[in-house]
């Protein structure tokens, strides 16, 4: 990951170097005071709205982007990252509420400027939107209802008629799909992660395949609900953004470098995940 994100670097000197011309909302980041530092040069990009970042998530996914109770603002891991990152390109930042079945087909239709969503980094995904570096390791999980199946601990207790709730568009619900369905277990898709825990503490799914983290944060007031096995799948979490604005995604590339480098990225982390370790490519260098 430190190469590719070196890689990202070498990019934006050269763009920079060769003062590309951008149509539309220009944003010359070198010359705006967006605290990359006068000796790093960082490319022109262009956004919807000029000195404005529009993001479109779901904004309803614990921990990483989500509405506390009687707010209007939105807060998680994912917010406080992209916050950052927008400081330091001297950008503010708009947030757009996405369906995730769509979102990639709307960022990349330019309905907003970037995606961050918990949005792991796909082949398939990366054939519709250009990713930024990853800036998170995650794995997926199990969580069933204790109160009404005890007994299942692991994916392999899951048994034919089973029920098992997914969000949709998610790698999660391709997971289940991939290694559950071939053994009779039934997949219920739902658009928004919560309501499959509801229909989870209902006793209408028999369990949750979803991001361990999201998992963690929805069983914590859910008394009946506990995540009982991770599912280590390799996945990196990336901020996705339209093939046609690719000098966006390496000014992130830049920005997101720095707000690593510097220890935002790591303090931020411990916020929203005091029990995990940070890991060592997110961590500050130097």
């Amino acid at each position: 990951m430190r190469t590719r994100r070196a890689k990202a670097f070498l990019v934006a000197v050269v763009l920079s170097a060769l003062t590309l011309a951008a149509c539309g909302n220009n944003h010359d980041s070198s010359q705006s005071g967006n605290g990359l530092g006068s000796n790093q040069p960082s490319p022109q990009f262009t956004t919807i709205a000029t000195g404005e970042l529009h993001v479109g998530s779901c904004l309803d996914y614990k921990p990483f982007e989500f509405f506390e109770k009687g707010s209007n603002q939105p807060t998680g891991f994912d917010i406080e990252i992209t916050d950052a990152i927008a400081q330091k390109l001297n950008l503010k930042v708009v947030w757009v509420k996405a369906n995730f079945n769509t979102i990639f087909t709307a960022v990349a239709a330019n309905k907003f400027d970037m995606v961050a969503a918990a949005s792991t980094i796909t082949p398939e995904r990366q054939k519709v939107v250009n990713f930024s570096d990853p800036y998170y390791n995650a794995r997926q999980s199990l969580t069933v209802n204790t109160q009404q199946t005890p007994d299942i601990a692991t994916t392999d207790d899951l048994k034919s008629g089973d029920i098992v709730g997914v969000q949709k568009g998610t790698t999660g619900a391709k997971w289940a799909q991939d290694n559950l369905a071939s053994k009779g277990v039934q997949i219920k898709s739902f658009t928004n992660a919560p309501d499959a825990f509801t229909d989870l503490e209902a006793g209408n799914v028999t369990g949750v395949i979803n991001d361990e983290p999201s998992s963690e944060s929805e069983v914590a007031n859910r008394t009946s609900l506990k995540v009982v096995e991770p599912i280590d799948t390799g996945e990196h979490y990336g901020l996705a953004f339209s093939p046609d604005n690719a000098q966006l995604t390496v000014a992130v590339n830049v920005a997101l470098k720095q707000v690593i480098d510097d220890g935002t990225y790591q303090t931020i982390f411990q916020k929203y995940f005091p029990k995990l370790p940070v890991p060592p490519e997110y961590q500050p260098q130097g």
